[in-house]
């Protein structure tokens, strides 16, 4: 059997894939869908640990996935995809707050429920407790500490996504946890 050469005409070459770009953003946008659902959960993680409303925060995360979407080929061309997408969910919740700075929200005032129990319960009041107050630092101050704490990053990896300067992520961090030590002093049992 005689092999004849492929004749590779404009329809054909819509659907073939050079072998250099297996891996990268084809056709059917792989990259994306593999990015998002490798790092999806931590993006909605990070927004859960800076905003107060956990359904807004998948809503968070699912508009800046949006928009990433829409610019896949400038944010994979980033050093850092994640670290991109990061910077992107910090600054949609940081819009978030200056938004919702200039309207008003009835919420409930209780931080730690009453209800004695041996099952767990205690330390999930505790852990909402200190989420409580962690919300109320600066926004600043909130980002390092959940990118720290929650996220585990390291100093250097903080003040690059927030575009600053190691020193300031350490004293942000600083100032944070001495406000947040204060709060847990004051606030009532």
């Amino acid at each position: 059997m005689v092999q004849q050469p492929v004749d590779a005409s404009a329809d054909d070459a819509h659907w073939s894939v050079p072998d250099q770009m297996i891996g990268q953003d084809a056709p059917g946008r792989l990259v994306f869908e593999e990015f998002v659902a490798s790092r999806g959960p931590a993006l909605v993680r990070l927004a859960r640990g800076l905003l107060r409303d956990p359904y807004l925060a998948e809503d968070v995360v699912q508009d800046v996935l949006g928009k990433a979407l829409l610019q896949w080929d400038r944010v994979s061309a980033a050093n850092d995809v994640d670290a991109y997408v990061r910077r992107m969910v910090v600054n949609a919740c940081t819009s978030w707050f200056r938004r919702a700075a200039r309207r008003e929200r009835a919420t409930d005032s209780v931080l730690v429920l009453d209800t004695p129990s041996g099952d767990g319960a205690e330390n999930r009041a505790d852990r909402e407790q200190l989420i409580a107050l962690l919300r109320r630092l600066p926004a600043k101050q909130q980002a390092v500490l959940v990118l720290r704490h929650y996220e585990g990053l390291p100093d250097s990896e903080i003040a690059v996504l927030m575009k600053c300067s190691e020193v300031t992520v350490r004293s942000n961090a600083h100032r944070g946890l001495a406000k947040l030590r204060d709060m847990l002093t004051t606030a009532p049992v």
